[in-house]
């Protein structure tokens, strides 16, 4: 199954709320991923520009975005990213596939 990275900021309402009555997210996003019929692999909390770091698998693109969208739209977060991860062995058969791409940059001369 397909393996997905979502990083995550809160607005500044959503962190005020949560230092008011901290809470663990954990169980209501891995609901929300399992009932998109995938799991979650972990939800960590971290500094810099992102709060939240989350990796899920899921089982396609149309339910990763599904995904993306119903956290968007809650409204508790200024930013969300979410971006498909390959495997090592997904990745090299990515290069060989480029390689045999035929592709030719653009050139200055």
């Amino acid at each position: 199954m397909p393996s997905y990275l979502i990083q995550a900021s809160y607005t500044i309402e959503a962190l005020q709320a949560l230092m008011k009555k901290p809470q663990d997210r954990t169980a209501v996003v891995g609901k929300a991923v399992e009932n998109l019929g995938g799991s979650l692999t972990g939800l960590w909390l971290s500094f810099g520009d992102q709060d939240i770091v989350a990796l899920v698998e899921l089982p396609n693109n149309v339910s990763a975005a599904a995904l993306a969208l119903a956290i968007a739209a809650g409204g508790a977060l200024k930013s969300t990213k979410t971006t498909p991860l390959l495997t090592v062995a997904q990745g090299i058969s990515a290069m060989k596939k480029a390689a045999s791409s035929g592709y030719t940059p653009v050139t200055t001369a």
